[in-house]
């Protein structure tokens, strides 16, 4: 089976991650791309968001990037909140990132066997249809990575 379900898998990306890219962050605090990234960094993530929309600005502390392979640093979690016909599109995107990231987390209702089939010949763990901040709450994960809280600036700005 391609996609991690079960909550030792969870509990071990989550508690082992740090940086999370996020495919659509939005700075719309009403939209879950963006309060569900927000909630992740005042878990003490370093959260990035990719949206070519919003390149030139800091969303979460950090600046927005306009593809995933632009991201200078090492990324764990890739954390998808775009349409699911829009998932192919992302593919490459996600197989040029150096180094590759451990794992694609597809946000609740998303779910595309050929793209979890693709990245996981390459290594890429995928989580699929599952909300990233309601596991993080649900696994008892709050406020424990550590650092804290607030370890990096939180603000959509």
């Amino acid at each position: 089976m391609h996609a991690t379900t079960r909550d030792d898998e969870l509990r071990e990306i989550l508690t082992q991650a740090r940086t999370i890219a996020v495919l659509g962050g939005h700075p719309d605090s009403t939209r879950p791309a963006s309060y569900v990234p927000y909630y992740l960094s005042q878990q003490g993530y370093r959260v990035i968001a990719v949206n070519p929309l919003f390149v030139g600005r800091t969303l979460w502390g950090q600046p927005v990037h306009a593809r995933l392979a632009e991201i200078p640093e090492r990324v764990d979690i890739v954390d998808v909140f775009r349409r699911v016909d829009a998932l192919s599109d992302h593919v490459a995107d996600i197989l040029a990132m150096e180094p590759l990231p451990r794992v694609v987390w597809l946000q609740a209702g998303l779910r595309h066997d050929g793209v979890a089939r693709r990245l996981a010949q390459r290594g890429v763990a995928v989580v699929d249809d599952r909300c990233i901040m309601s596991e993080h709450w649900r696994l008892g994960l709050k406020d424990r990575l550590e650092g804290g809280p607030g370890r990096h600036e939180s603000r959509a700005s």
